[in-house]
């Protein structure tokens, strides 16, 4: 099967060796809406949501892909990212990595011609992780009640094509980031992301912080909440 690209390329979506591929994965949701975040925001985008999470960040609002699911396989979740027209695929959670088989569907994906980004904790090893796709590593301040499960190491595995990005929940959560900035010079190594927790941190006030202390991020808050807000499915 062939499909057109939203930039006018045509791509191989289910190629030659599909039928080679196997492994399962379990899946929450499998839907199609505008990029909410990253440098991606407002882009068409398939978004893959894997069930499970071993972090339990306290602002999370993707509590119920915890649990539950569909065990799917890889080759019907390609057929299923096909259904749609564009060339920009997240495969989100939960947290992906947690499943072993996630790494063969970012694989496949790139190997199909798609723009594809992760969403991952930053808890887990990204070594491993195709090179073609765009890590977007989420790194979690104290006010998350997971920041020692970050992972600092994973930083040595980001390239320019990544993106670091922070929940803010408080000025303190601010105050920690911006240390973690300076001290690992993050934005020489790839975009960072300050967001504010939608239900802890007014936009304006970390809007403010950051044109007071003049930091290289880019602020960013959650498009996909301000059209649908927590509905799963956006």
């Amino acid at each position: 099967m062939r499909s057109k690209t939203n930039d006018g390329m045509v791509a191989d979506r289910l190629a030659p060796d599909a039928s080679r591929l196997t492994g399962t994965l379990r899946i929450t949701e499998i839907f199609f809406s505008l990029q909410g975040e990253t440098s991606r925001v407002g882009l068409p985008t398939v978004f893959v949501r894997l069930t499970g999470c071993p972090l339990r960040c306290g602002y999370c609002d993707t509590a119920y892909a915890f649990h539950g699911g569909e065990s799917l396989t890889l080759e019907k979740i390609l057929a299923e990212v096909a259904r749609y027209r564009t060339r920009h695929v997240t495969v989100t959670g939960g947290e992906p990595l947690a499943q072993k088989n996630c790494l063969a569907l970012l694989k496949a994906l790139a190997d199909r011609g798609y723009s594809v980004s992760l969403e991952t904790s930053g808890a887990l090893d990204i070594s491993p992780v195709d090179a073609r796709v765009s890590k977007i590593l989420d790194i979690k301040a104290p006010g998350s009640g997971e920041a020692e499960k970050n992972l600092w190491t994973n930083l040595a595995h980001l390239t320019a094509q990544d993106e670091i990005k922070f929940v803010l929940c408080s000025e303190a959560d601010y105050e920690w980031a911006k240390h973690a900035l300076a001290e690992h010079g993050l934005d020489q190594i790839c975009t960072v992301l300050f967001s504010p927790s939608h239900h802890d941190l007014p936009a304006k006030t970390l809007a403010e912080w950051i044109l007071r202390d003049q930091l290289p991020v880019r602020m960013q808050v959650q498009l996909h909440k301000q059209i649908w807000g927590e509905a799963p499915g956006h």
